[in-house]
């Protein structure tokens, strides 16, 4: 009990020092102690509220007296309160009548404040847009100007530093949205300005093109003129007296060709003249800005590679003419320079490597077309215009940088087929060369006309030289139009070889395979069909293989010719040599087999308008008609010959008696001949004995002893033999003793003496057979007769044989 009183005092205390919010725990501790503590708070609080109302009652009991007291001094004052009340009242009414005024000027006052703070609040707001405003219509304006690169910068600033200062206005949002439409709407337009380039630089390919071209060819003429001149200065220091005037006329020419060249220059425009490059930069420029620069560079490289293939499509007529290929590498070329110009002035757009596989694909594309194009042209000009197109095509594009050693490469090539049509051309010029030759040899009627041919044709001859006016060239006129016509075909193969970056070793080994082509192939082959022709006779063809014989000769000046073209020596180890010797030979050869062959057919003709009575009684005492005409035809055939090599007339000759006893012994073997008379051995024996003396006559000098004779040797023997055959087989209508005569009607029985010993040794094996095998045959008449006969025969010839010995 006394442990809870303490307590209590201390909970009083803080219920009245605490503050009301906090009363609650106080009291809640109140009922959380011992039983009975509210009962006891109770009381300890009533006794508490006592103690205070005690002393209340003493404090009111002290201060009574002071408060009655001031009541009374109040009462005192209420009178003058009311009346400074009143004053008060008054006072305040002229005070509110008087400040009224002051009371609108200062509302006034204030009015004018707020609207100057809100004009100042404005000028503010309006200086910080007004930059905005201004960068703008800067933009509208940069738009419809189409400086489209500044706009995109004018926006970037109003994004990035402007309007981010105003960005609370409804305006600046309006701005806001538009940007990204203006940004779309300047890309189109500056793609459309792309392509509007694009299809720009398609249609001047062809002119940037043909400028460069020219260009390069006037810089390479230049540079030409330029070492000619520095070669001429060297050469001068050499020959200075002679070479003073020399070089006036050279400098005068040299200073001609510069001021030519600077005309030429003031004309050409270069790529950046004919084309504007401004949209390319400007949608470089703007995709760069919008961070689309990979997406510009993709679509234009694109684009580029499309117009590539485009442009590298040959059109279908391209190789009838020159034009056609001039402007198919112009266009190219017009491709590439642009290529290379945006390479030099961008960073990035295109970079080498591109340009690199671009000029790689497509220099395969120009060889597979011209390969295909070019194996059209039958042309030789059209061939040597397409060779310096390409020669300059090549320059150019070297010039700027490109690779063009395959090209050089198909120049090769097309050389080869330059050289077959060449070979064609020819092969025509030499056909009317032939065509119109007379074949005979050329008369020379002075020494002026004889100049004119030795200026076109070397020909050199000592005795001919010594004969005076009017004399005759061997040769006929078709060859010193064939030699000049090779010069030229040497000079139309120089063509060709030019400006190919080859030295002179290379160039003189072109121009001599290429005429060597010319004679082998082409000469050789007109010739082969030349001596063919059914019209060409006897006397052409001895023509043909004197002509041969000179231009063989003349093959060394074209050597010569060569090598002064090419300033190559002739000992050099490199140097090929001409063909024209075996050329010339086989053509001579061929000659010869068709004279032979034409003499034996012009025989032949004779022998088949012969016509033999085979049973004659008696012959005419004189030879054969047919026979005497064609020992005339080879006489005076063979008189022709004699501008022939020896041994050309001698196997001719030889061929011909060869043939003719051939033809003569044909007609004895003739199948349907069954009888034959004394009258006709005779005669056949007077035509035998006219041929001997034809070849006996020496009709072709050089024959040594009687080699011609023997080529009727064989006639002789073949006509013994066979009219002994017909005796036996009962064909000859005369008797043993008949036979034994027609012997002494050949003058060389020397000659037959050895066939008459084959006969008799050849009787002699047949007697002897028949009678070791013919068992029977004595009981067959015919067989004995014909024993019989055998043994006579053998009794004859071998005294025939004995007697002839004896006598020779």
């Amino acid at each position: 009990m006394a442990e809870s009183l303490p307590e209590h005092d201390r909970i009083l205390q803080e219920i009245e020092s605490t503050d009301t919010a906090c009363v609650g725990p106080t009291l809640r501790s109140v009922y959380d102690d011992q039983p009975n503590a509210h009962q006891r708070f109770m009381e300890k609080l009533d006794a508490c509220i006592r103690n205070h109302d005690r002393e209340i009652e003493k404090m009111c009991n002290f201060h009574h007296q002071g408060f009655v007291d001031a009541i009374t001094e109040l009462l005192k004052v209420r009178a003058d309160a009311e009346k400074l009340k009143v004053q008060v009242t008054d006072t305040n009414r002229r005070l509110q009548d008087a400040g009224k005024e002051v009371i609108a000027q200062t509302e006034e006052i204030i009015r004018c404040r707020v609207q100057q703070r809100n004009i100042t609040t404005v000028v503010e707001k309006l200086q910080l847009c007004l930059p905005v405003l201004e960068m703008y219509s800067k933009l509208k304006e940069q738009m419809n100007v189409k400086r489209y690169y500044s706009a995109l910068k004018t926006m970037e600033q109003l994004e990035n530093l402007y309007l981010p200062r105003v960005s609370q206005y409804r305006f600046c949002q309006i701005m806001i949205e538009n940007l990204p439409k203006l940004r779309e709407e300047i890309k189109e337009i500056s793609m459309s300005d792309l392509k509007d380039f694009l299809e720009s630089i398609r249609k001047h390919s062809d002119r940037i093109g043909e400028t460069a071209m020219k260009q390069a060819q006037q810089q390479k003429t230049f540079s030409t003129t330029l070492q000619k001149q520095n070669n001429l200065n060297y050469g001068r220091n050499m020959h200075l007296g002679r070479s003073r005037i020399l070089e006036s006329k050279n400098e005068i020419t040299l200073k001609r060709t510069f001021e030519d060249d600077d005309e030429h220059e003031e004309e050409v425009l270069t790529a950046q003249d004919l084309v504007d490059f401004s949209p390319v930069y400007r949608c470089l420029h703007i995709y760069s800005v919008l961070g689309d620069g990979e997406i510009f560079e993709n679509y234009y490289r694109k684009q580029r590679r499309k117009q590539a293939r485009l442009v590298l499509q040959p059109q279908s007529s391209m190789h009838e003419t020159v034009e056609g290929y001039r402007r198919y590498f112009s266009q190219i070329v017009g491709f590439f320079v642009v290529e290379d110009h945006i390479l030099h002035v961008t960073q990035g757009l295109v970079t080498r490597t591109y340009t690199d596989e671009l000029w790689n694909m497509a220099l395969s594309k120009i060889i597979a077309v011209l390969r295909t194009h070019s194996s059209y042209c039958s042309d030789p000009d059209l061939v040597l215009e397409l060779k310096n197109l390409i020669v300059v095509f090549a320059d150019t594009l070297q010039g700027y940088g490109f690779p063009v050693n395959r090209l050089f490469d198909l120049l090769f090539e097309i050389r080869d087929q330059y050289n077959e049509t060449l070979l064609k051309k020819w092969s025509g010029l030499f056909r009317d060369i032939f065509e119109a030759d007379n074949y005979s040899p050329i008369p020379i009627a002075n020494e002026e006309e004889y100049k004119i041919v030795i200026s076109k044709f070397p020909f050199q001859d000592p005795e001919l030289d010594k004969q005076s006016f009017p004399k005759k060239l061997p040769m006929s006129q078709s060859v010193p139009q064939i030699y000049i016509q090779v010069k030229e075909f040497i000079y139309a193969s120089l063509k060709f070889s030019e400006s190919l970056h080859r030295s002179s070793t290379e160039i003189d080994d072109m121009l001599r395979k290429s005429t060597n082509l010319l004679l082998t192939r082409t000469l050789s082959s007109c010739l082969q069909n030349l001596i063919k022709k059914p019209h060409i006779g006897l006397t052409e063809l001895v023509q043909i293989i004197i002509n041969t014989t000179h231009l063989e000769q003349a093959c060394k000046y074209l050597e010569d010719f060569i090598s002064n073209i090419t300033n190559i020596s002739q000992v050099s180890v490199h140097t090929a040599r001409l063909y024209g010797l075996s050329t010339f030979k086989d053509a001579r050869h061929a000659a010869e087999g068709e004279i032979y062959t034409k003499l034996n057919q012009k025989i032949d003709e004779f022998i088949q308008i012969a016509d033999y009575d085979w049973t004659m009684s008696e012959s005419d005492g004189r030879a054969s008609g047919y026979l005497m005409d064609l020992i005339n035809f080879l006489r005076s055939t063979f008189q022709v010959f004699t501008h022939l090599p020896g041994k050309v007339a001698q196997t001719a000759c030889m061929s011909a008696c060869q043939h003719l006893s051939t033809s003569l012994m044909q007609m004895l073997l003739d199948s349907e001949l069954k009888q034959i008379s004394m009258g006709a051995i005779q005669q056949f024996n007077l035509d035998v004995i006219q041929c001997e003396l034809f070849a006996s006559s020496e009709p072709v000098p050089g024959f040594q002893g009687d080699t011609l004779q023997l080529a009727f040797i064989d006639l002789r023997q073949g006509a013994l033999c066979y009219w002994w055959y017909c005796y036996m087989d009962m064909r000859l209508n005369f008797g043993p003793d008949d036979f034994v005569k027609i012997l002494w009607f050949f003058p060389l029985q020397i000659m037959f003496l050895t066939c008459l010993r084959h006969l008799l040794f050849y009787f002699s094996r047949m007697k002897d057979s028949s009678k070791k095998n013919n068992i029977f045959a004595q009981f067959r008449k015919n067989d004995r007769d014909k024993q019989k006969l055998i043994e006579t025969v053998v009794k004859q010839l071998r005294s025939l044989v004995n007697g002839m010995s004896q006598h020779t």
